[in-house]
């Protein structure tokens, strides 16, 4: 039976990057695969753009979804663009689909994550999400927390901070430079705040203040 895994990391890791070199790695082999992310992911329009300067389109927008903690694990209650997913995932599956690669899967809902564990197992096709774990607050996102929950495996890919400490945190960063510890959870290409990635004891240092 397929899996659903969770490839998560801080910012600046190279999530999309190795979304990208896996998608190729299938393509090579002569196997189809389909990229779908998040519509609230704007940054790069209906593409995924790594940082190395590679990117290419993406197959499918999911569209937000408030969090709907009624009709958690049940087929009962889907919204339409719920529908409009599962509608992708079946469709997929009948183009002998090898595997589903979903960037920036910290903006799913949880319905959605769940939705794409069903997948795994109803059609026998894994499903790779990318994304990151928590926010610039150290919380989970709704999305990542779903799929901490369901995933079949977890694996964090790695960056580093400034110290050279493996990073594991993203701090945001105002337009002056300085960390800043209150905002919305989501918030992109704003012009104005920027992220960096931090170790534990940076991130405890520079962002909350706290003197080790």
């Amino acid at each position: 039976m397929s899996k659903l895994y969770f490839r998560y990391g801080a910012m600046n890791c190279g999530k999309s990057t190795v979304l990208l070199q896996v998608a190729n790695n299938y393509e090579e082999r002569g196997m189809l695969v389909k990229i779908i992310k998040p519509v609230i992911d704007t940054k790069g329009g209906d593409k995924i753009s790594s940082r190395v300067g590679i990117s290419r389109s993406v197959d499918y927008l999911v569209e937000r979804e408030e969090e709907n903690t009624k009709s958690v694990m049940s087929e009962e209650n889907y919204s339409e663009s719920d529908e409009r997913l599962i509608e992708f995932l079946a469709k997929s599956a009948k183009e002998n689909v090898r595997c589903i690669l979903v960037d920036e899967a910290q903006f799913l809902s949880a319905k959605q994550v769940e939705i794409l564990f069903i997948f795994t197992k109803k059609y026998n096709i894994p499903v790779i999400c990318y994304g990151l774990k928590t926010d610039f607050q150290s919380n989970l996102f709704p999305g990542s927390k779903r799929l901490v929950e369901l995933s079949d495996e977890l694996e964090e890919v790695y960056t580093i901070c400034r110290c050279g400490k493996k990073a594991r945190f993203s701090g945001r960063k105002n337009k002056n430079g300085e960390f800043i510890t209150v905002g919305s959870q989501v918030v992109i290409d704003d012009g104005e705040d920027t992220y960096e990635s931090l170790c534990g004891e940076c991130y405890l240092k520079k962002v909350m203040k706290i003197k080790l």
